[in-house]
């Protein structure tokens, strides 16, 4: 769908890195690992830019996670920085097939901007009564308080700040109805699916989303 959002809320959740909710516009539907595009004009140039979602559910609102970089990001990136309650953009969406769909246990894989599917997949499988474990490669952490609640709650949790072999060799059990997913940049995507493989999992049955 596509539609005008507006701004509930923006809090910081990392070095340069910031959560912003939006009201959910009436009938949009989206499940946390899927994204949206998000497009606004930045002194008079139109920007348009995906990112995914990282709330465990959209019934009332929706939150997006974002690295504020102006060296990738570019223009918008400050622009998107700068928003504020009541503030609005258009969106488009939700796109993106892989993303959590009830599955009994989840392993998240996730590099960088990839912490925002996995702490919303997390807390939806939680809440749900699903197993979860989650691996999370970045040298300056976001959202770390959302992944000590997880933890808290159940989910086993790795943050790591380089290789992630060993972790995900602890983390996949080869459990029936065992899903994993992989959200990163293609360098990490590429680390990610041969610790799968290392471990004595099957890479091509992971769900992936490769930003880049």
């Amino acid at each position: 769908m596509d539609a005008t959002v507006t701004v509930r809320s923006t809090s910081e959740v990392g070095a340069d890195t910031i959560a912003i909710e939006f009201d959910s516009p009436d009938g949009f539907e989206a499940e946390p690992g899927q994204f949206v595009r998000l497009t606004g004009t930045v002194d008079g140039e139109s920007y348009a830019r995906f990112y995914t979602l990282s709330s465990p559910d959209m019934t009332e609102s929706f939150e997006v996670t974002i690295g504020i970089d102006e060296a990738e990001g570019g223009p918008f990136s400050a622009h998107l920085a700068s928003l504020s309650a009541g503030d609005s953009l258009e969106m488009a969406g939700p796109f993106g097939s892989d993303y959590y769909e009830g599955e009994s246990r989840v392993v998240v894989l996730a590099g960088g901007p990839g912490i925002g599917p996995a702490v919303g997949i997390g807390e939806r499988a939680l809440t749900e009564g699903k197993q979860v474990a989650i691996v999370y490669a970045d040298r300056e952490p976001a959202h770390e308080a959302r992944l000590a609640e997880l933890e808290a709650t159940g989910a086993t949790v790795y943050v790591v700040s380089s290789a992630i072999e060993d972790a995900v060799a602890a983390t996949l059990s080869g459990e029936p109805g065992e899903q994993v997913f992989v959200y990163g940049f293609g360098s990490f995507v590429d680390e990610a699916e041969a610790a799968i493989d290392a471990a004595g999992g099957d890479p091509t049955e992971a769900k992936v989303e490769n930003f880049g």
